[in-house]
């Protein structure tokens, strides 16, 4: 007889294995793509896919696993076995429709399926025109098989609930149901890493259907319900006729000028891109701030180019990273890096450079998960990354990860090796929030203010130490 604590962790080991077949059956729907994958790219599919699987999971057992807590203190009479399995029968339907559904769709799109069918809701003749070149009878076949089959896999892996054992309390058969709903908490967020779990964490592959095929169908429709609600645009100060006719000017193609100076010593020159967080021209003296926070910066002008009639991409680093890396403009509530299916589509510095013949690498102190950002860098190319996970434990000694001059050491310390001609993007995190830098204060208090000032001046200071460290290295003045 199986034992009646058993029934919630058998719960949620059923709706694993039924998404790990889901995502076989994605594969081998699109088989003609699969076949183009390695062996261990299509395993790696089912490894990194897991996180977002146990997710989906996770959400669905929530209230099975409450049902069964408060089953556990009414007694045999409250219908524990009915309202689960109700539930379940209602969740599988759902989930099915959504798996089938996405199966034909992706054909047809090129992406996953989210919330972008909701849009068509009102069009239902374009709806249907979509959908009309699709092997019906194949989905609804496919769709029964898979209800027969999550029923089979539910009765062997979950079956009935067994009755409380003879002297086993109902407030200690309650508690052992609550410990198990905490466990969720973990497989829920991805783990015990600081940024919950999302579409990022699957991102893995060069190709982009291996790092489609990883993503869960159920977690990535109810991701983007949440999402794309971004809200009303808290900067509409214009109306659209006016701000069009103010900003034309910015996309008129200037003239081509005969006079163009070259700024390089070299045709082909290793580009380091250091992006460096939260800085403000307000703190950058050559830039008109205030004096003495970046000297590094203000030295740097005074030999090299400095832009200064430039203005902030956004008021995000997940906005100024697209516009910087894609050239893509801000978008005032929202971010397209929250949309992976669209990024993949932008234009990036990393895929020119690589045509070009250059290597790349990526480097950051901090969660690459953060915000979408890896999904986005995965899919612009980069052949290499380091983040907080690489660095030693001791080595990350900030909020966010390791401090930016723990990870300009590390860079400079692998750049030798990378290969030439090569870019190579840096990103700070230490003029981040709480803005806890090691290494004593310059600016005095405790406000917000001084400790901002603090971190930005900390950041510069690592950034001349680095250059000057780097300049040995190469033997001379960095091209």
């Amino acid at each position: 007889m199986r034992n009646r604590f058993a029934f919630q962790p058998r719960y949620f080991l059923f709706w694993l294995i039924y998404f790990v077949l889901t995502k076989a059956l994605f594969l081998l729907y699109h088989s003609t793509q699969t076949k183009g994958l390695l062996p261990e790219v299509v395993a790696s599919i089912f490894g990194y896919g897991l996180r977002l699987d146990a997710s989906a999971t996770a959400y669905l057992s929530a209230i099975p696993f409450g049902l069964f807590i408060v089953g556990s203190l009414a007694g045999p009479r409250f219908p524990l076995e009915r309202l689960i399995r109700f539930f379940t029968a209602v969740a599988a339907i759902v989930v099915t429709v959504l798996t089938v559904a996405d199966l034909e769709l992706y054909r047809a799109w090129g992406f996953r399926l989210d919330a972008t069918p909701l849009q068509y809701l009102n069009t239902p003749g374009e709806m249907a025109a979509s959908a009309g070149s699709a092997p019906v009878a194949l989905l609804l076949l496919l769709l029964v098989g898979l209800l027969v089959v999550g029923w089979v896999l539910y009765t062997k892996v979950v079956g009935r609930i067994p009755v409380l054992p003879a002297g086993f309390g109902r407030g200690r058969a309650a508690l052992a149901g609550v410990l198990y709903m905490a466990l969720l908490v973990l497989p829920l967020r991805g783990g015990v890493q600081q940024i919950p779990v999302n579409q990022s964490d699957v991102y893995f592959s060069n190709r982009p259907f291996a790092n489609h095929a990883a993503v869960n169908v159920a977690w990535n429709v109810v991701n983007s319900l949440f999402l794309q609600n971004a809200g009303p645009n808290p900067y509409q100060f214009l109306p659209d006729t006016t701000a069009t006719r103010v900003v034309q000017a910015l996309y008129t193609p200037a003239a081509t000028r005969s006079d163009s100076v070259s700024l390089l010593r070299t045709p082909r020159p290793n580009v380091l891109f250091i992006i460096l967080e939260s800085f403000t021209g307000k703190l950058v003296g050559h830039l008109g701030g205030e004096q003495g926070v970046t000297p590094t910066l203000d030295s740097l002008a005074r030999t090299g180019v400095s832009f200064r009639h430039l203005y902030a991409a956004g008021d995000r680093s997940q906005k100024g990273l697209v516009a910087l890396l894609s050239g893509y403009p801000n978008q005032p509530a929202t971010s397209i890096i929250k949309y992976p299916r669209k990024t993949e589509r932008l234009p990036h510095l990393c895929q020119s450079l690589k045509a070009a013949g250059y290597s790349s690498a990526y480097y950051h102190g901090g969660e690459l998960a953060f915000a979408n950002m890896k999904s986005y860098l995965v899919t612009a190319g980069y052949e290499r990354f380091t983040e907080r996970s690489d660095f030693a434990r001791q080595e990350q000694n900030s909020k966010w990860g390791a401090h930016d001059h723990v990870l300009l050491a590390r860079m400079l310390r692998e750049l030798p090796q990378q290969r030439q001609p090569f870019f190579v993007t840096a990103f700070t995190l230490s003029s981040h929030e709480p803005f806890d830098v090691p290494m004593p204060p310059r600016y005095l208090g405790t406000d917000e203010a001084a400790q901002f000032r603090n971190s930005i001046y900390y950041t510069d200071h690592v950034l001349g130490q680095f250059l000057a460290r780097a300049q040995q290295q190469h033997g001379g003045p960095l091209p």
